[in-house]
C-alpha cells in the first residue's frame, strides 16, 4: 500500500516524531474542500494570483511595517507613503504578480493605480479602527508551533499579540475583505481559537482576547476563549486531521461545491465543473507537506 504524505515525511522535532503539520489556512482548505486541500498541499498545482490576495498579502506588510516606526510616526500619510515602497519589494519577491496588470492584446488589464489606491483606501480604514499611536506589540508575524500528543505540529504565523501590564494575552488578525455574517462567524474564529491554542500549549496562559480586525468593512470581531473552547479546538483539528489521513489512504479527495467555487483557481481539475481529477504522482515523487 502506498504510505500517505504524513507517513513519508514524519520527520522529528526536538527529538520527538511528527507523523504531520497543519495549519488553519490548510485546514480551512479541507473543511471548504477535500480536493482544494490536496491540490494545494499534496499535488502543489500553482495558483493564479487575485487583486483581492495581494492587496491583502501588500497591506499586511505595511501594517507590520508601521510599527517598525515611533509611535508619533505611525499616521495616515506615512502609511500611504509605505504602500509604494511595499508594492515595490512584493513585486521583487514575487514576479508573478505583476501580470494581474498585464492583458492580452484586445483585452483590458487591470490598471495598477487604481488598484494601489485600494490598497490605500483599505488602510485608511485601519486607522478609523485603531490608533497605532497608542500601542506597541509585543510581537508581529510571530511564527508558533505546538507538538499534540497524537504527534501532530500545529504551526502558524500569528500577525500581532499584544499583551497588557496585567499579562493578558491578545491575538490579532487583519483581514483585508468584509466581515462575515453572523452565520458564518465561528468558521472566521476558527483560525484565531487554533492560535490560541498553540499558545496555550506553549506559555501555558489561555489569551484574553482575539481580535479579527476587517478592513474591507471597518469592523472587528472579538472573542474571549477559555480552556473549554480551547479543548474543543483541539478536539476538532485532530478530527480534521484523521479526516485527512483518511483521503490520502483511500484517495477519496471529494469535492465540495459552495460559493467559494467562484474564486477556485482549480476549476478545470474539478468534476463539479466539468473537469478530471489528475492521479497522485508515485510515492516517491509526491512532495512533502508544507501545510
Amino acid at each position: 500500500m502506498t504510505q500517505s504524505p504524513a507517513e513519508r515525511h514524519s520527520t522529528p522535532v526536538d527529538g520527538v516524531e511528527v507523523l504531520g503539520a497543519l495549519s488553519p489556512s490548510r485546514a480551512g482548505d479541507f473543511m471548504t474542500c477535500p480536493l482544494l486541500y490536496r491540490y494545494r498541499t499534496i499535488d502543489r498545482f500553482p495558483e493564479e494570483p487575485s487583486p483581492d490576495a495581494i492587496r491583502g498579502t501588500l497591506v499586511h506588510k505595511v501594517l507590520e511595517d508601521l510599527f517598525d516606526l515611533p509611535a508619533p510616526e505611525r499616521t495616515p500619510p506615512r502609511a500611504q507613503e509605505m504602500v509604494g515602497p511595499a508594492w515595490d519589494a512584493l513585486l521583487e519577491a514575487e514576479p508573478a504578480v505583476a501580470e494581474l496588470f498585464t492583458a492580452p492584446e484586445g483585452e483590458e488589464a487591470l490598471d495598477l493605480q487604481a488598484w494601489l489606491t485600494t490598497c490605500r483606501t483599505v488602510l485608511d480604514k485601519y486607522f478609523e479602527l485603531e490608533d497605532p499611536t497608542r500601542l506597541e506589540p509585543a510581537e508581529r508575524e510571530l511564527y508558533v508551533e505546538t507538538l499534540l500528543d497524537s504527534k501532530l505540529l500545529l504551526r502558524g504565523f500569528i500577525d500581532r499579540i499584544d499583551i497588557a501590564p496585567s499579562g493578558a494575552i491578545r491575538l490579532v488578525d487583519y483581514k483585508s475583505g468584509r466581515a462575515p455574517g453572523e452565520m458564518f462567524e465561528a468558521k472566521a474564529l476558527f483560525q484565531m481559537k487554533f492560535y490560541a491554542l498553540v499558545i496555550w500549549r506553549t506559555r501555558g496562559v489561555v489569551p484574553a482576547m482575539l481580535q479579527l480586525i476587517y478592513l474591507g468593512n471597518g469592523e472587528i470581531l472579538r472573542y474571549s476563549p477559555d480552556e473549554a473552547d480551547l479543548r474543543a479546538t483541539e478536539r476538532k483539528v485532530e478530527s480534521i486531521w484523521q479526516a485527512i489521513r483518511r483521503a490520502e489512504l483511500s484517495g477519496d479527495w471529494r469535492p465540495h461545491r459552495s460559493k467559494l467555487c467562484g474564486w477556485c483557481s482549480y476549476q478545470d481539475k474539478c468534476p463539479e465543473f466539468g473537469g478530471e481529477i489528475p492521479a497522485l504522482p508515485l510515492a516517491e515523487q509526491a512532495a512533502e507537506h508544507q501545510s
